[in-house]
């Protein structure tokens, strides 16, 4: 079965580009609805849903693999443990925020507070420190290196900058764990630049 055919069986059967799409316009929308329209747990349950959508993304992208030969071993179980940590990710912070702000909570309970988005993004470190050590293909080992370097740039370049900017209070505070998902935005988008390059 070619992936032309598997992507047109239906809703289960579309792309990782597909599914990759919807993921992130059902995020900014729930991102966006809940800022404006929901609140306590029906905004949690708005923010948390799109998630459920990287699972048919991932099989969509196994599947993909398994139709053109290209089955990775090591990419799936990395594409699982990320997939896991980012469920935890938002689950905990989800909780964590929604807790903070119905609440008066002491000192604590706050610490714990943090520690459950804090946790998975510990795994999600680990998850790609133990692809590298897995993977066997030095080329696929380089890519993975160089597309996390190029986005590491990316947050201290971002992260400097706003900080000077803060600094000479030109721009408002921001919160130092948004270095996670500029982290992540960079390193997709390190990834693409490869592709499109034909590195």
């Amino acid at each position: 079965m070619s992936a032309d055919s598997e992507t047109k069986g239906g809703v289960l059967g579309r792309g990782p580009v597909f599914w990759g799409a919807l993921f992130v316009v059902t995020m900014f929308g729930g991102a966006a609805l809940s800022s404006f329209a929901l609140e306590g747990p029906a905004g949690l349950i708005v923010r948390i849903l799109p998630m459920a959508l990287l699972i048919p993304l991932v099989k969509a992208a196994e599947r993909r693999g398994r139709a053109t030969g290209c089955v990775n071993p090591v990419i799936m179980r990395y594409n699982r443990r990320v997939l896991f940590s980012s469920f935890g990710y938002v689950l905990g912070l989800g909780i964590a925020i929604s807790i903070w702000n119905a609440y008066e909570v002491d000192r604590v309970t706050a610490f714990a507070l943090a520690l459950l988005p804090t946790l998975p993004t510990f795994y999600m470190i680990w998850a790609m420190g133990r692809y590298l050590v897995e993977e066997t293909d030095e080329y696929l080992r380089y890519r993975t290196v160089r597309a996390a370097i190029m986005s590491l740039g990316m947050v201290l370049t971002i992260g400097i900058f706003w900080g000077f900017l803060e600094t000479f209070e030109v721009v408002p505070h921001v919160w130092a764990w948004w270095v996670l998902p500029v982290w992540a935005v960079g390193l997709g988008l390190a990834q693409l630049w490869m592709k499109v390059r034909g590195e």
